[in-house]
């Protein structure tokens, strides 16, 4: 098994630096560096298997985005937003001494990725978004609202599971060994002994603040950013999505980068790579850059 390194930078907001986790597989000294960015309250732990299957490929770097995972938390909660993360894994890169990286996001890592990639002279050679476009279902944002503020606690290992396969069913038939790992990644013991979810419940305001500025009920449009991007793209949808729709899909592939697309059956939002039929849609668009 492929030996995994777990890192901090330090990472600058406004209101003072923060350190940023993440986790690192395969030749540091390679150059073919794949940067893998996590949904909005999961961490870069979720790619332990994708990481593992192209270490021998890649130099393979997992960040927790800030407020997540072992990460620090923000100060002004504010900044939680696509802006500040954007910033925070350009000081990463810099770390990586990476010339240009290719990029997996799993919605909110897609929409850094989508940032990142329509900028001049972006790092991102190669993109691949997880079950996010530039449309944004409304109904899949008041979804993840309902949770989002205020996430419980939990008296033992077995209750934070039950939880994690509750909101994560979208992720699709995962085993149990799957679903242990996955609650693992995301809770930690608090001073009272119970356990908690490992994210800044913070993340909720500026998200609430971006709906309500966007107005109730309505999708949120980031198709001039998509549109300007230039790199390779593939775009990859659980079959049973509520955030990223067919329909979008096909607009993707007809605009902007003209996306590649890939359709993961019996999976919703979103895909988590964890069999070798995912991590194969990847690979393959990953070999078709060489």
């Amino acid at each position: 098994m492929t030996t995994v390194r777990e890192r901090y930078v330090r990472c600058l907001s406004p209101a003072g630096f923060h350190r940023m986790a993440y986790a690192e597989w395969g030749d540091p000294q390679n150059p073919r560096v794949l940067v893998c960015v996590h949904g909005l309250t999961r961490c870069g732990r979720d790619f332990d298997f994708l990481a593992q299957a192209l270490a021998a490929d890649y130099r393979v770097v997992c960040p927790d985005v800030v407020g997540r995972g072992k990460s620090d938390w923000l100060r002004d909660k504010m900044h939680y937003a696509i802006p500040q993360y954007a910033q925070d894994m350009t000081t990463l890169l810099a770390r990586l001494d990476a010339e240009s990286v290719d990029w997996l996001g799993t919605s909110m890592g897609g929409m850094i990725g989508m940032a990142l990639a329509a900028q001049n002279e972006t790092p991102i050679r190669r993109l691949i978004l997880n079950d996010v476009g530039p449309l944004i279902a409304a109904a899949a944002l008041a979804r993840i609202g309902e949770y989002l503020a205020s996430p419980p606690d939990f008296a033992s290992p077995q209750e934070a599971e039950a939880y994690v396969r509750m909101v994560a069913a979208p992720f699709g038939r995962l085993s149990d060994e799957q679903w242990r790992q996955l609650t693992a990644n995301v809770v930690k013991t608090t001073p009272n002994g119970r356990l908690a979810l490992r994210y800044d419940p913070g993340i909720a305001q500026p998200f609430f603040a971006l709906l309500q500025a966007n107005g109730a009920g309505r999708d949120i449009d980031l198709w001039p950013l998509y549109d300007a991007i230039r790199c390779p793209t593939l775009v990859i949808r659980g079959a049973r999505s509520d955030l990223l729709s067919r329909e979008t899909v096909a607009a993707m592939r007809e605009r902007g980068p003209r996306a590649q697309s890939a359709e993961i059956p019996d999976v919703g939002h979103a895909p988590m790579f964890l069999d070798a039929m995912q991590v194969g849609v990847v690979r393959d668009f990953l070999r078709g850059g060489d």
